[in-house]
């Protein structure tokens, strides 16, 4: 996971304004490999289908991953063919790898790719970029796992998708439905941020790209898409799923230790209602409040747990003490990262250390509890040594969640007035206005030098020449593929 970057922060979205009308505010990528019959015939029908239905001017771009037939050639015809058609050519294979290139390198506003066998219904793409475009929105993915969406694949791919999804919402805590779907954009000022960030340049690039976008705050759209899976697909799937897994390890090690720097990318555009500052409304509170439960619930019942276990050779008050000092490390060590948000190794063993105070207040409480029983019987049985223990645990947590958070782990924007976010005054930008006739656009050339945040040996060649992808049956308007 690359750290070495400094994202920034992001600017507030708006409604891109109209552009110069030879300007694209929509670019889509086409990767390829090895693609010289399905890439005439996929082109044409997406040119053709964006020159019909999309209102603005766009590009469509082809980017070659080392192909070793004469795609390269194919692409150079279509290039030359059609002027909204142009071409990159990389050296070295890989989606991810591809994708990062013509982004970093595209001055589109909009930037999406989909797959050059077109199993999405081309009725979903203005869906896909209308949020990004208006500005409610950062990414935007095509979903074949939504209800709504109608999909029609053998039970093989079917189950791995759904699998995989499975295990990126139980490891990564990710929230949107589909990961693997060919079918993505987002905005440019969004990927200059987050593409640094991105280590992957094979298949595993968008969910890490969106696992991180998620993770940092953003929005992400779903849409519903219609998609027919291509049984000549040329992905390897025992091996791509194996380099997925190994990602989806990578990404969730680098999140567990704090070694992104996520919290610069939080929120970062201003705009949300929740960054308002509310009179009376501590900062935070409710979300801090569930956190703080859930954890404490677990932690009271690995306490209960230690204890049995410990009283089992010791008393009860060695055995009440040891449970609480290991329970309260792991405690402290969850509320900081879980209910209060802090990131990174950064004061950890003072907040540890607070957290071993705020220990000595519950054990005062628990230990004088398990006196004052004592004192009024002479052996009391383990169920009642349990129930005043649980009663003096809860009065113990009120103390301690005000300790933590007044204390050991302080807000510190609350320590003055918190700035209002600004109210714009400058007036609305203007809406993209459809172009009726659309300009043949300017020359589509690259930046003679690679974007500094790729690797020495991702090398890519510059050309004017414009490519086309291939797709079979695309004089059928009603072919899903």
């Amino acid at each position: 996971m690359r750290t070495d970057s400094s994202p920034g922060t992001l600017p507030a979205r708006e409604h891109l304004p109209a552009g110069d009308a030879g300007t694209p505010v929509l670019d889509v990528v086409i990767p390829v490999y090895n693609e010289e019959k399905d890439l005439p015939p996929c082109v044409r029908r997406l040119h053709e289908h964006l020159a019909r239905t999309f209102p603005y001017a766009f590009r469509i771009t082809i980017a070659d991953n080392a192909s070793t037939d004469t795609t390269p050639l194919v692409a150079a015809r279509l290039a030359a063919e059609i002027p909204e058609v142009g071409t990159v050519r990389l050296e070295q294979k890989g989606r991810g790898r591809a994708l990062r290139t013509v982004w970093s390198a595209s001055d589109a506003p909009v930037l999406a790719y989909m797959d050059v066998d077109l199993s999405t219904d081309l009725n979903a793409l203005l869906p896909l970029v209308a949020p990004l475009i208006s500005g409610h929105s950062d990414l935007a993915i095509g979903s074949r796992l939504a209800r709504a969406s109608r999909v029609v694949r053998g039970p093989k791919r079917e189950f791995i998708s759904r699998a995989y999804n499975l295990i990126l919402r139980g490891s990564l805590q990710a929230r949107f439905s589909d990961a693997q779907c060919g079918f993505k954009a987002i905005r440019r000022d969004v990927a200059q941020v987050l593409l640094p960030l991105v280590e992957d340049t094979g298949w595993f690039f968008d969910t890490e790209l969106l696992v991180l976008a998620e993770r940092a705050g953003l929005r992400i759209h779903e849409v519903p898409v219609d998609w027919v899976d291509d049984p000549d697909s040329t992905v390897h799937i025992v091996r791509t799923a194996t380099e997925d897994l190994k990602g989806v390890w990578r990404v969730g090690k680098a999140l567990a230790t704090g070694s992104l720097p996520l919290d610069r990318l939080t929120r970062p555009f201003g705009d949300d209602p929740r960054d308002r500052e509310l009179t009376g409304v501590p900062h935070g509170l409710a979300r801090q409040l569930v956190g703080f439960c859930v954890v404490g619930g677990l932690s009271t019942l690995f306490y209960l747990v230690l204890y049995s276990a410990f009283r089992q050779a010791a008393g009860p008050q060695t055995a009440n003490a040891l449970a609480l000092l290991v329970s309260a490390v792991a405690n402290t060590a969850a509320n900081r990262r879980l209910t209060f948000g802090v990131r990174g190794r950064g004061g950890a063993v003072r907040h540890q250390a607070q957290g071993l105070v705020v220990f000595g207040i519950g054990l005062a409480l628990t230990s004088g509890s398990l006196a004052a029983l004592n004192a009024a019987g002479d052996s009391p049985a383990h169920s009642t040594e349990l129930a005043v223990l649980i009663a003096a645990n809860l009065a113990a947590t009120v103390l301690r969640f005000l300790l933590f958070r007044a204390w050991v782990f302080p807000d510190r924007t609350d320590t003055g007035p918190a700035p209002t976010a600004p109210v714009p005054t400058a007036p609305a930008p203007t809406a993209l206005a459809p172009t009726a006739a659309r300009p043949a656009p300017a020359p589509y050339a690259w930046p003679h030098q690679a974007p500094t945040h790729l690797h020495a040996t991702e090398t890519t060649t510059s050309a004017t020449t414009p490519l086309r992808p291939a797709c079979p049956h695309s004089t059928d308007p009603g072919d899903t593929r």
